[in-house]
């Protein structure tokens, strides 16, 4: 009984340590915060895991980086690219519905003070004075006055809604269209599209471009390193034994992982060109102004062309928001295609 009181330690000295490590990393306090950092260790170990068993064990593989440095250097640029994409979109912001207020308020403010400084001022013995409500400016600057936002949102419906409809019982802020209140950071997102746990952020309108490189740049290093690995079985399967069990057990998990990035791939791709959000595509009927839209008709699409040209390139801002449709507009998205719709390519633009 005494020698094993003496192997574990005491709660107070778990207690004391617990305390150390949090002070010299306060992030780690927080259990969500902890659990992310985890599972980032846990990625970033896994890449680095795979890639040395090809420097180590792939004597081929060091011969060719001798005779062609190019290959190599490009493939650990692909390493190093892919880890920085993954911390940079983890590191961004998805674009919070409370960031647009704040953004939208300084906009007014600052379009208020230009209104006020180009009215014409009284001047006495020369000199231009100029009165500024500070209080108002001030107040419009940190979002104190939800009302403008309010008619802001309204605007992007359909006349006659109500604004208890879109008013989220969490954050108390009136949603726009796409918006949805994300339970894990306890926040509205602008275009929510999903929580990603790997990430440890949401994915959404200020993201999901990166989010989308960041697959596309994963799944590209995990086909480059699954031929890696193929050709050292190959060339080496009779040698070491030991070796080439731990190899194959490695390529069995890229397998996995490369099945799951491409259909991710190919899945993000397809809501890139239709101007879908995987909460719109599998929550459509809990979404109030999706119920009564068919089901293969895409309201905020505006072609497969200009829909990936908006999302690459053409967004300014990552508060810009985006109105319900008109009736008119989804009467004629809803009308079936015909081969001059085919000819003129109604699909693309």
């Amino acid at each position: 009984m005494t020698m094993i009181g003496c192997c574990i330690p005491s709660p107070d000295t778990s207690d004391r340590f617990s305390d150390r490590c949090f002070n010299i990393f306060p992030c780690l306090s927080d259990p969500a915060r902890r659990s992310t950092f985890c599972l980032r260790l846990a990625l970033v170990m896994l890449h680095l895991i795979f890639v040395a068993f090809i420097f180590i064990f792939d004597q081929h593989f060091r011969d060719q980086s001798k005779h062609q440095p190019w290959y190599t250097l490009i493939y650990m640029l692909l390493v190093v690219a892919t880890l920085v994409q993954y911390f940079f979109t983890s590191g961004s912001s998805p674009g919070y519905v409370l960031d647009a207020m704040r953004d939208f308020a300084r906009t007014e403010a600052s379009l208020r003070v230009s209104e006020v400084s180009k009215q014409p001022a009284s001047s006495k013995n020369g000199s231009v004075v100029v009165t500024i409500d500070r209080n108002q400016s001030g107040e419009y600057l940190s979002g104190n006055n939800p009302m403008n936002w309010t008619k802001l949102v309204m605007d992007m419906y359909p006349p006659g809604t109500s604004v208890r409809t879109y008013t989220c019982s969490y954050c108390n802020v009136v949603q726009p269209p796409r918006a949805k209140h994300c339970h894990d950071c306890d926040r509205c997102v602008l275009q929510f599209d999903h929580h990603c746990v790997w990430l440890g952020t949401c994915i959404g309108q200020g993201n999901h471009c990166r989010f989308w490189w960041y697959i596309l740049e994963e799944t590209a290093l995990c086909i480059w390193t699954g031929i890696l690995y193929i050709k050292y079985l190959q060339a080496s399967f009779d040698k070491a034994w030991l070796v080439d069990v731990i190899m194959i057990v490695l390529l069995s998990i890229l397998s996995i992982a490369l099945i799951f990035l491409l259909l991710l791939l190919l899945f993000h791709t397809y809501l890139v060109v239709t101007n879908q959000t995987t909460y719109e595509l599998v929550r459509r009927r809990r979404i109030p102004y999706m119920r009564s839209i068919p089901e293969r008709v895409y309201p905020f699409s505006k072609g497969a062309c200009r829909n990936l040209y908006n999302f690459c390139f053409a967004r300014t801002s990552i508060y810009a928001m985006e109105p319900l449709p008109g009736a008119i507009e989804l009467e004629q998205k809803s009308a079936p295609y015909t081969c001059f719709d085919v000819i003129s390519c109604r699909c693309c633009c």
